[in-house]
């Protein structure tokens, strides 16, 4: 586990914003969502250090964009290399700031580091193209070129790879950057991601870190210095963010809640099935957008499948990640804790059968399961963000397609068929961003675009080709010899 430093880190009390700064808002204790000791201290900021960092962005962005493609993607790589030197510090302060088993922050670092080498390839693509035209004489190029400024704000879930994933894009091909990293998850998803950007040589005022709570994004979002928004959080926070970007004309990319289908058909390998339903429902507490949230399950093998997966749960180990050996560590604090208990016990009360779980200490929440949960109940329609597996029984295939399509989300979803042929045809049904067949929710690779429809996400994607129409816009420049005459 993490040694203690003998003296402060770099950056204790401060934010990085054109070096290790004093933040104007003060300070804010880091704490472990198992123990509620303090971990560290970090600044957080106000309104006056948004507001200098997106000048000082402004100015560092245009001799940024200037530098040789190369070199933007050198100082990404070189940056990802001391991730990887790094990775089990990264993953000792997953596990204690957000509450995540050893092998999540392993897997997140890992992730992250394949996210930066891809996000450096980016800069070696094609950055436009030529098109025909109706004059004679004239030559079309549309390319792509940097928004500017771009403000990421990035949820404490998976703090170092949802922040990256917008990060690293967005400065490969040629923009500044302000990250605020959520204050629960500062020093994981913020003050470790300015170290391994400085140590990798980055221009003063090309990346600022500026941990903070609504303020700090409030005034992200409403500076006009700041030309685009990358959020990653629950669809009430988006749909605000998504106004006000829209009353000021500001392109924003939306990555929003979900409330995903595990749908099992009566052909399913059950165990199977059952086994991709733990991990994507029980994988870091449920604390994930993509996790499993409803469970529609074919009448034929509904009581198996809950038998088996209700043993599963019961199976899980619930405890503090830094100690002892378990599956689940706490939930990330008391307001969650209380918001999934509600929900269970609502279940509960209007007619579902608690078949595991339903129990909690402290914040550590037992995996749970429920069985015979019905549409009109609030576990099946709210995105619950918890350990937690509601099973609602289905008769058919259209059945579950129409129930899949009941809800304003839409990000991702697993469907469990011997018949791929099946499988694809009930994928095509859905309006959801991502479908994995014989699998669960809870997928992601680097180069794959990544997003959701409806309330999930505004359509935008993340990851490979897509991050380049995020990360920057179009320009058309037409040229011609001579200048052509006109009537008047």
């Amino acid at each position: 586990m993490l040694q203690e430093r003998k003296e402060a880190p770099v950056w204790s009390g401060k934010v990085f914003s054109s070096g290790w700064v004093e933040a104007r808002g003060g300070v804010a204790n880091v704490t472990d969502p198992s123990t509620g000791d303090i971990l560290g201290v970090t600044g957080i900021v106000n309104d006056e250090d948004v507001a200098a960092a997106a000048q000082a962005a402004k100015r560092a962005q245009k001799e940024w964009a200037a530098l040789p493609f190369s070199e933007r993607a050198e100082i990404v790589r070189k940056a990802a290399e001391k991730l990887k030197e790094r990775e089990n510090e990264f993953a000792d302060w997953n596990v204690r700031e957000c509450g995540a088993i050893r092998a999540k922050g392993l897997w997140e670092a890992g992730i992250t580091y394949q996210q930066m080498h891809q996000a450096a390839s980016l800069a070696f693509l094609p950055d436009g193209t030529s098109l025909p035209s109706t004059v004679a004489g004239r030559l079309n190029l549309c390319h792509r070129v940097p928004v500017g400024v771009i403000g990421v704000i990035a949820p404490w879930n998976f703090p170092l790879f949802l922040s990256m994933r917008s990060v690293a894009p967005a400065l490969v091909l040629g923009n500044a950057v302000i990250l605020k990293p959520d204050p629960q998850t500062a020093i994981t998803g913020g003050a470790l991601i300015a170290e391994i950007f400085s140590e990798a040589g980055i221009p003063d005022g090309v990346l600022h870190v500026l941990p903070g709570g609504a303020e700090a994004g409030e005034s992200m979002v409403t500076n006009p210095g700041i030309e685009m928004i990358s959020f990653t959080g629950s669809t009430q926070v988006g749909r605000l963010i998504g106004e006000k970007c829209g009353r000021m004309l500001k392109k924003a990319a939306l990555e929003l809640g979900g409330n995903n289908v595990h749908i099992v058909l009566p052909d399913a390998d059950l165990d199977g099935a059952v086994s991709c339903a733990a991990w994507g429902t029980f994988l870091h507490q449920g604390q994930v957008c993509m996790a499993a949230g409803r469970h529609l399950v074919h009448r034929d093998i509904a009581q198996a499948y809950a038998e088996k997966l209700a043993l599963r749960a019961q199976n899980l180990v619930v405890g503090d990640p830094k100690t002892d050996q378990v599956h689940l560590g706490p939930l990330i604090n008391d307001k969650q804790v209380a918001r999934v208990h509600e929900l269970v016990e609502s279940a509960q009360k209007a007619g579902a059968k608690l078949l595991a779980g339903g129990t909690y200490q402290d914040r550590y929440y037992q995996a749970t399961v429920l069985m015979d949960v019905t549409p009109e109940m609030d576990i099946f329609k709210l995105e619950t963000f918890g350990p937690v597996a509601p099973i609602t029984v289905i008769d058919s295939a259209e059945e579950a397609i129409e129930l899949a399509n009941s809800s304003e989300y839409g990000l991702a979803a697993s469907i469990h068929t011997k018949s791929l042929a099946t499988g694809l045809e009930v994928a095509r049904s859905l309006k959801t961003g991502m479908v994995h067949i014989n699998d669960q929710p809870i997928n992601c690779e680097p180069h794959v675009p990544f997003g959701g429809m409806g309330a999930s996400g505004s359509s935008g994607r993340f990851g490979g080709l897509a991050s380049i129409d995020e990360f920057t816009q179009s320009q058309w420049i037409s040229m011609v010899e001579k200048p052509a005459i006109y009537p008047f």
